[in-house]
């Protein structure tokens, strides 16, 4: 009886640590190629731009095979932080001067846009949903469950890439029609952003709804009601800023970041 004992202590142990060895453990995978699930990166960010239902059905399912809600491999952390460094690369070359100044927007891009702005906006809804949209279980026999830090980072990064593709890719592509001068430059560039934004909060909004002990998920969504609320504000608003001084929300951004004035 005395090694079945010690087997399940050992077993009851290793439980209990693997939460405080986890993240290690994920961010040991990040140098081990090896161990990333490439092809399935591709297809979930491929999905999130389609059918982003089915990459949280997929979620369910992660959570009943491994326990936990958020991703055990980095690769999509890893493919989108290299996707976004290639596409700000091309945008260097195409609108920088200077190797160093695109040396320092490439590293400012992946550090500011990406990585802490990611971190941020987790640490915000990750705080939001544990304190406020929590189900209160009356049950106490029932184990509470939490949103996990890492899981609101997942949720933020399904949640860039299709608006990275928008505003990155496609972006690049049309920049020489975005940046022109004139009423239909300026209307197109807004609306794209407009479009991202709200499919980024989307994406929120299906990343959130997916727990089961979450309430008022629709939280998620405001901002995009806010936006169908003030739309016609908004046009208006646009209308008269092309008028009065001609304001492009891309040649603002690439002017800012990029040596190229335009």
């Amino acid at each position: 009886m005395l090694p079945t004992s010690s087997s399940t202590k050992a077993r009851s142990g290793s439980h209990v640590a693997r939460p405080n060895t986890f993240l290690p453990q994920y961010l040991r995978k990040i140098v081990k190629w090896q161990q990333m699930d490439i092809e399935y990166t591709f297809w979930q960010m491929l999905l999130l731009c389609t059918s982003p239902k089915v990459v949280y059905q997929h979620t369910k399912y992660h959570k009943q095979t491994k326990n936990q809600w958020a991703r055990d491999d980095p690769a999509f952390v890893v493919i989108c932080s290299l996707l976004l460094a290639i596409s700000t690369i091309a945008y260097c070359a195409a609108y920088d001067h200077s190797a160093g100044h695109a040396a320092f927007v490439v590293i400012s891009v992946l550090l500011f846009h990406f990585f802490i702005t990611g971190g941020l906006v987790a640490a915000f809804f990750w705080f939001v949903t544990n304190n406020y949209l929590r189900e209160e279980v009356p049950d106490s026999h029932v184990v509470e469950q939490r949103v996990e830090w890492l899981y609101a980072f997942d949720v933020h990064c399904n949640s860039f890439f299709p608006m990275f593709a928008l505003l990155y890719v496609l972006h690049y592509f049309l920049s020489p029609l975005l940046v022109a001068h004139g009423f239909v430059p300026v209307l197109l560039s807004n609306l794209l952003f407009m479009a991202a934004i709200s499919y980024y909060h989307y994406l929120n909004f299906l990343g959130y709804d997916v727990l089961p002990f979450l309430e008022r998920t629709t939280f998620f969504l405001y901002p995009i009601g806010v936006a169908i609320v003030l739309s016609p504000i908004y046009e208006y608003y646009l209308f008269l800023t092309v008028i009065l001084s001609g304001f492009n929300p891309s040649r603002y951004f690439m002017n800012m970041y990029f040596s190229r004035l335009l």
